[in-house]
């Protein structure tokens, strides 16, 4: 991997539960909040400042903001949702880019097990234990930050694992 196993041990405790957040929010609510990724960015902001070079810095936040811009165009096709769209920008700073095929592969795996998960659950009486959850109920809209904030937290426990 190109992520360095200490920049994961360094992001890893405050950005997993950040996670946990979007994927819970997001099947309660159908809503990946802006405080949630507001506070992504403002970890990486905060402590990519003393983990990285000052110009590899200036690109990793370059990339969220393109990210940002690609993000807001796809939204207003309607290709995905907002907080999906600032999700994955606040995200984008944390992944190297030799690794993006490893994550594009990772997300892809992640969204199938939460896809076959959900669409699954919500047709037995396990939905009885959230019966008030958003998500068992809008029909094909799919609630993507159950695999969007996942993806990223395995992504950074591998790269702490087998990190360069």
């Amino acid at each position: 991997m190109a992520i360095t196993a200490s920049h994961a041990m360094w992001f890893l405790p405050f950005v997993l539960p950040i996670c946990f957040y979007v994927a819970f929010t997001d099947l309660a609510q159908m809503k990946i909040t802006n405080q949630a990724v507001v506070i992504l960015a403002l970890i990486f902001v905060v402590l990519g400042l003393f983990l990285f070079p000052f110009q590899e810095y200036l690109w990793r936040l370059g990339a969220l903001v393109i990210v940002l811009i690609v993000g807001i165009v796809l939204n207003a096709a309607g290709a995905l949702g907002a907080g999906d769209a600032k999700f994955i920008a606040a995200a984008t700073p944390y992944v190297s880019l030799g690794d993006l095929r490893l994550l594009m592969a990772l997300f892809m795996a992640t969204l199938l097990a939460a896809a076959v998960a959900h669409r699954g659950i919500r047709m037995t009486p396990l939905r009885r234990l959230a019966p008030h959850w958003e998500s068992w109920d809008r029909g094909r809209k799919f609630p993507m930050g159950l695999a969007l904030g996942p993806a990223l937290a395995i992504y950074l426990i591998l790269g702490a694992l087998y990190g360069a």
